[in-house]
């Protein structure tokens, strides 16, 4: 992006659902599980769950409502570019952007619906939105991204039995990008590892296609065998898309002043931490109160880094997350400007 114009990541807000909900109520569910001593599935102690009859697109208006209260009420209405992503759609056949758009009031002449960029779409968002407004497709770009699985897939009623319903948690969370230098993305590394696409899988039995009628409640496919590979891929490739980032911004990883992951689990934050050579008090971590939001994880841990004043003015932050079973990772740099 040398010569081109500036971009910057001014502002996010976010929004969580509902009361926390504690340890305890998934405890009470608990059942016979091969999986549940395994360190991926670790209870957070709370979590929040999306309504019953709460939309992806109700989530996204309801995190919006911090920018309209900060920037104004049209803040939102010359947003050339909106960028989505959304865990669980409402509809199956098209992502939410254009639910999204007419809710918030906004045109666009681009809307772009995110998906494999699972828990690293926040960072997927960034580069896009770089992209787009420093090649003249615009000034202002928002990126969306909604977590609403929690309280859909994994409250289940068979489901919610399992070792991995208690660690998801729902959120959402909305980035403002701009054509200006006040808060640039100095870099984004993005990179696709399609050779493990095919490990992340939906169990049902007995087995159908995830959109078949039948009997049965689907959840992720975990198996011993399948964890075992998407812990050694989270813990090299977040830290090689980090490295990647502070190598062409000329800072070494542990000279972050704030590092913001995805947060699948409590081993994964301390060995990224460690691989990045970084202490716990620069590593924004929000687990034992939300969970693991996926996509949400790394704007509304941000915001909880901002809200805390654990980030300031001129401080270089690092995002960075990886997706799925390892088929997907991210990172990008900002020098933030301050809110």
């Amino acid at each position: 992006m040398t010569g081109t114009a500036a971009v910057s990541l001014l502002d996010v807000s976010t929004y969580l659902p509902g009361e926390p909900i504690g340890a305890e109520y998934y405890a009470k569910f608990a059942d016979s599980d091969d999986l549940r001593d395994n360190l991926m599935f670790r209870a957070p102690r709370y979590r929040h769950h999306v309504a019953p009859d709460e939309t992806a697109t109700d989530m996204i208006e309801r995190a919006a409502a911090g920018l309209i209260e900060r920037h104004g009420a049209d803040v939102l209405a010359d947003v050339d570019v909106l960028i989505t992503h959304t865990q669980l759609p409402d509809m199956p056949f098209y992502g939410g952007g254009g639910a999204i758009a007419h809710r918030l009031g906004m045109k666009p002449g681009w809307v772009v619906d995110l998906h494999n960029g699972g828990c690293a779409a926040f960072v997927l968002g960034l580069k896009m939105a770089r992209s787009l407004l420093a090649s003249g497709e615009g000034r202002t770009a928002l990126i969306a991204v909604a977590q609403n699985a929690a309280g859909q897939i994994f409250e289940q009623e068979t489901v919610r039995r399992k070792a991995q319903a208690a660690v998801p948690g729902d959120g959402a969370a909305v980035g403002l990008v701009t054509l200006s230098d006040s808060s640039p993305i100095l870099d984004v590394e993005c990179r696709t590892y399609g050779e493990f696409a095919g490990d992340m899988t939906i169990a049902v039995d007995p087995p159908r296609k995830w959109w078949a009628d039948g009997p049965g409640e689907g959840c992720i496919g975990f198996t011993e065998s399948k964890i075992t590979k998407v812990l050694a891929r989270g813990n090299r490739q977040v830290p090689e898309v980090s490295y990647a980032v502070c190598d062409r911004i000329g800072v070494a990883p542990r000279d972050i002043d704030l590092l913001v992951t995805n947060q699948p689990n409590r081993a994964f934050l301390r060995n990224w931490r460690d691989a990045l050579e970084l202490p716990k008090e620069r590593h924004v971590d929000t687990f034992e109160d939300c969970g693991n939001l996926f996509a949400a994880g790394i704007p509304i841990n941000f915001d909880r880094a901002i809200t805390d004043g654990r980030v300031k003015a001129g401080d270089t932050v690092l995002m960075a997350a990886f997706a799925h079973a390892g088929d997907f990772a991210g990172a990008a740099a900002v020098r933030w400007g301050g809110r």
